[in-house]
């Protein structure tokens, strides 16, 4: 099932969703008015906006709570890519330029505050200091994960155990906050949120091991895998798995490509063999599916509604895309 069909059965509610979030960037400054469109004008997904949606409507109570819950945690995301650019020195976003290419960075980095600001208005304004509390602690894990894959990368001494909570923090926690979010707009227990929240971050872990392994995998385009991660630095799960498994020779050359050879394609295209052919892909994918399997076992604990069937659906889109 495409995340289009997956929209469908709540098209009138991301209307209303949408039309909060509009109202939400709307400035009075111009230059901020236009770059505020242009990010309407290239969309996403907006598969965190469904979750929150779903969320609420497993427990049959979508409402404006809901939608003001979507908007903060689309502003927040959306201020994350804008300010994720700007530090990756990215010029494109979703095919179409990122608006530090367009506008300069210094303009990129306030436009991202702005949608940052707008997000924790949207919430005070509407006196929603639950769904306020459940995103900002998401905002913060966000800004640990970063630091420490930041930190960690300078010596790539990162084992497993860092690896994973790295993802938890880095990924997994918006992931969770949109699941957490839908539950507490519709108004249920903080067990019941906090094990929806449980749901979403188990989601986000085995959608970043697929991130993970796409980097590996051959691309439509050219039929290689990209091995963008090993260039920027990245330790990722398959390639952390053949450093564990590699004699002491071998750790060395790994680290050495990694370090001081991340743009010489020959030399990354050898260590992209060297993973698939230590297993490094079969592990990766056996733990993705672990994790995907604790989100649809959480989420079978709840009424079985046509919500519920969509989450579990966007839980398999997640695993099973391929870009």
């Amino acid at each position: 099932m495409s995340l289009n069909d997956i929209k469908k059965p709540i098209k009138e509610h991301i209307n209303k969703f949408d039309g909060v979030f509009k109202q939400s960037v709307k400035s009075n400054v111009p230059l901020l008015d236009i770059i505020m469109k242009y990010i309407i004008k290239s969309k996403g997904k907006q598969m965190r906006p469904v979750i929150v949606i779903y969320s609420a409507g497993l427990f049959d109570n979508i409402n404006k709570s809901t939608y003001i819950g979507a908007s903060l945690v689309e502003l927040l995301h959306t201020a994350t890519l804008v300010h994720d650019d700007v530090v990756d020195d990215s010029y494109q976003r979703r095919k179409m330029f990122s608006i530090n290419a367009l506008w300069r960075n210094k303009i990129a980095v306030l436009a991202g505050d702005f949608l940052l600001s707008r997000g924790l208005l949207t919430a005070l304004e509407n006196k929603e200091y639950e769904l306020l509390h459940i995103a900002s602690e998401a905002v913060k894990e966000m800004s640990e994960g970063e630091l420490l894959q930041i930190e960690k990368a300078r010596k790539l001494d990162i084992s497993e155990e860092i690896y994973y909570e790295i993802i938890r923090k880095k990924t997994a926690s918006l992931l969770a906050s949109c699941f957490a979010i839908g539950s507490a707009s519709a108004k249920m227990d903080s067990d019941t949120v906090e094990k929806m929240r449980l749901a979403g971050e188990n989601l986000g872990m085995a959608f970043q091991i697929k991130d993970d392994l796409l980097d590996f995998e051959p691309s439509e385009k050219t039929g290689k895998p990209k091995g963008i991660d090993i260039q920027e630095k990245k330790m990722t799960l398959p390639l952390i798995y053949l450093l564990n498994n590699s004699d002491k020779s071998t750790k060395k050359e790994i680290i050495n490509i990694v370090k001081n050879h991340n743009k010489d394609k020959e030399k990354v295209s050898k260590l992209i063999n060297m993973v698939i052919a230590s297993g490094g892909m079969d592990y990766s994918r056996k733990k993705m599916d672990e994790f995907k399997n604790k989100a649809l076992d959480i989420l079978s604990d709840f009424p079985e509604n046509e919500s519920n069937k969509m989450l579990k659906e966007l839980v398999k889109f997640t695993i099973e895309r391929n870009k």
